[in-house]
């Protein structure tokens, strides 16, 4: 595909489509599909934090129908093991040699349900898949799928059994997004629909609008959006300040810089923007930071939040004119 106006235009309606199809199945998460598609223009993965019953898991599942997208579902328990992730050597006994087993990470889309359930050896067995987009075992690498998107769930209020992610990898994902209960209208639209029939496992009725190609085009397209100096001292402007900021410990890096840049690209082309601005920047600031950043001991403490710390530095950074 060539990246002519016509052809934009044609991929970006495509990828509004998606929205339609999702909605089909999920309703009142509107937030939580627009950071999916920006996701997945960013090549990054996304980190879905809600409590059980909000549709977390259904969404993933109809984001990757409505693509057309092959997805592996994985169930992270505590007796999980990174083989069971990445796939391992078996050994076949007719050929007296050892053949390599994938997991289900050679997938499009991976689901890696309540991902903080599982103890840090496991979690960290996705830290390669999801930087590199390959696994490697006995010396061989062996390469993912492409498009490949990691949408991991967990849930913010069970502690119990769980383990938090490693800092190492919470960096790996580019999004993170809360996942709440639906308005009231939304809320009485889920009710009627499962008043009429409507199973979450059924999602026959939706269609795929998109595919590989039309995605990878999409990513493409998305990456080349234009980029001011001005804006990239802006970016790096917002990132410094959270180092300088007093209730922060842990600030956002060069790599939360890049990142943020991704996000704020595509964001700007699902728009039709031919180059990203402020606003774009703005818009995409807290979900792409929010997991990235560590409060000293004493600002928690206190009550002090880490969307709050995003917010007072967006409102104290200059905006370039």
């Amino acid at each position: 595909m060539t990246e002519s106006s016509p052809t934009d235009e044609a991929l970006r309606s495509a990828v509004h489509d998606v929205r339609t199809e999702i909605g089909k199945a999920v309703v009142g998460q509107d937030g939580a599909v627009t950071g999916l598609l920006v996701a997945l223009l960013a090549r990054g993965h996304v980190l879905l934090e809600g409590v059980p019953g909000v549709a977390k898991t259904l969404l993933v599942r109809a984001f990757s129908r409505a693509l057309g997208l092959e997805t592996h579902r994985v169930q992270f328990t505590p007796d999980l093991m990174p083989g069971d992730v990445t796939g391992s050597l078996v050994y076949d006994a007719r050929s007296g040699e050892f053949d390599f087993r994938e997991g289900p990470v050679f997938t499009n889309v991976l689901l890696a349900d309540e991902i903080n359930r599982t103890p840090p050896k496991t979690q960290s067995a996705l830290l390669e898949a999801m930087e590199e987009r390959q696994v490697s075992a006995d010396g061989v690498t062996r390469a993912l799928p492409d498009p490949f998107l990691v949408a991991a769930t967990q849930n913010p209020i069970e502690h119990e059994g769980t383990y938090d992610l490693p800092e190492a990898q919470l960096d790996r994902f580019l999004l993170k997004l809360l996942i709440d209960a639906p308005a009231r209208d939304a809320e009485i639209s889920v009710l009627r629909r499962h008043a009429d029939g409507f199973r979450p496992g059924d999602l026959g009725a939706l269609r795929a609008v998109v595919d590989a190609d039309g995605i990878r085009a999409a990513q493409r397209a998305a990456a080349s959006v234009a980029v001011s100096d001005e804006l990239l001292g802006y970016v790096v402007d917002l990132a410094r300040a959270t180092r300088e900021a007093p209730s922060v410990q842990l600030g956002a890096s060069p790599r939360a810089a890049t990142a943020l840049l991704a996000t704020a690209k595509a964001w700007a082309w699902l728009g039709g923007y031919p180059a990203i601005t402020p606003d774009h920047v703005q818009t995409m600031l807290t979900p792409t930071w929010r997991h990235r950043l560590r409060l000293r001991a004493e600002a928690e403490f206190e009550g002090v939040t880490v969307d709050a710390v995003i917010s007072s530095v967006l409102q104290q950074t200059r905006v370039p004119i």
